[in-house]
């Protein structure tokens, strides 16, 4: 379960998400540590994440970050970073989430390249049952300080894919031959965010390397539930009612960077809105009544439209980027790569069978008993994203459930001599008990 841990944060600074014993934040701030200039390679430099020790005590990078050009990225850039939580995971026996590397392996330096500084590129070498999702280059060709980087426990990760190149040394002169490439994150399971870290790993060739598994970080979805809505219930031969829905029914609590937000950049949404809430609201709505007045049972039939339409998911997900019925996710490096998914229940749907899809009218048909008043209720949902501040993004959009229907019954007190109660003549009360006989959607 996804929970939030502010230990040792100023109050102004966004929560951190938790997996288990890992906190997982974010910062704009970096270091340069090493550029090509003078280097006859595709102009890059290499930035190293520096988490402010005021602003985020604690907090390591996972690798290093390469990107095209030598222009400063303090700021305008993203990456997460992690630290070990205050409190121990589910299961202390698994360790601490992050580990030091034991060491670093020399993969290249820049000797013959003609750049006008030394620089190397190092693999670090994680411990049994860590895994390192990042490389780190060096300002020279010492091996880096090991508080560079941090190795992750290998149960908190995702094997994931590789993405295009992200830079080569290809026509630089250097004696060796390095390609560097960065994650592409596989199909989010459900209530899970799969994040790539934004580093970098490499290979000593050109080629795409075959069967190179690289990692990326799993993050739960946290939801949060109240009370579904009390089904109504027939206290007379009139329909209640309904009163409006006071609080969501389901909370779904999603990181800044799996949101589209047309109004903010994503440094804005990191800094204005680290969190969006997408609430579903479920209320009843009432599809027929019936107040069958005759003494034989009788068979009625209502039409209830589906609220959900095609257009309105399509303009939500261009909004907001989210999929409800499906994963999300972005391929496009700035400012992450990810995968996402909801949960079926929350989503009201199967992958076999996708209902908001389905813009068919529901036909009801229900039999009446005789003397019997009958309500028949869908149940309908309306989904709303909200940022840190309350405001809205996007569209409301609306869901009815043509799956559960629910009924009420009154039967009318049969009409009879008024008598004076005694203990042996006892009052009858009216029944409001549904008798069974079943509503059903066609």
């Amino acid at each position: 379960m996804t929970t939030h841990d502010n230990s040792a944060l100023p109050p102004a600074h966004p929560q951190p998400i938790r997996n288990d014993n890992l906190l997982i934040s974010f910062t704009t701030e970096f270091l340069r540590i090493w550029d090509t200039s003078g280097s006859r390679a595709t102009p890059a430099a290499f930035w190293r994440p520096v988490p402010a020790a005021d602003v985020l005590p604690g907090y390591f990078p996972l690798g290093d970050v390469v990107i095209d050009g030598n222009q400063n990225i303090t700021g305008k850039h993203v990456v997460a970073v992690v630290r070990e939580a205050e409190t121990l995971g589910i299961d202390p026996t698994k360790g601490t989430a992050l580990q030091r590397p034991d060491d670093y392996e020399l993969v290249w330096r820049d000797s013959g390249s003609r750049s006008r500084k030394d620089g190397a590129i190092w693999k670090p070498v994680p411990p049994q049952g860590y895994v390192a999702l990042g490389w780190v280059c060096s300002d020279g060709h010492e091996k880096p300080s090991f508080n560079a980087v941090r190795c992750v426990r290998a149960d908190l990760l995702t094997a994931s894919g590789l993405s295009e190149a992200v830079w080569s040394d290809r026509g630089s002169g250097a004696r060796q031959s390095i390609s560097l490439w960065s994650a592409i994150t596989p199909a989010a399971r459900p209530d899970e965010i799969h994040l790539a870290p934004g580093t970098f790993i490499g290979v000593n060739s050109y080629t795409r390397p075959a069967n190179f598994v690289v990692h990326a970080l799993r993050i739960p979805i946290l939801m949060e539930s109240n009370p579904r809505p009390a089904v109504p219930v027939l206290e007379n031969s009139t329909p209640p009612v309904m009163p409006l829905p006071g609080q969501p029914t389901f909370t779904a609590r999603l990181p800044w960077f799996a949101i589209k937000d047309s109004q903010l950049t994503p440094p804005q949404q990191f800094r204005q809105s680290p969190e969006y809430l997408l609430q579903r609201t479920d209320h009843h709505q009432l599809v027929g009544h019936c107040h069958n007045e005759e003494n034989i049972n009788k068979t009625v039939r209502w039409t209830a439209p589906r609220l959900q339409k095609i257009e309105s998911l399509r303009t939500f997900a261009n909004a907001t980027s989210i999929e409800l019925g499906a994963q999300w996710h972005s391929n496009q490096p700035r400012p992450f790569v990810f995968s996402a998914r909801l949960n079926n229940d929350f989503a009201q749907s199967e992958s076999y069978s996708n209902e908001w899809l389905n813009p068919a009218p529901i036909e009801v048909a229900a039999i009446v008993p005789r003397k019997s008043s009958m309500a028949v209720y869908l149940t309908q949902s309306d989904y709303t994203l909200l940022r840190t501040d309350g405001t809205q993004v996007g569209s409301k959009i609306s869901y009815t459930d043509g799956k559960n229907l629910h009924l009420s019954q009154y039967s009318t007190p049969p009409l009879t001599e008024t008598v004076v109660p005694t203990e042996a003549s006892p009052v009858h009360e009216a029944s409001n008990e549904s008798t069974g006989v079943p509503a059903v959607a066609e």
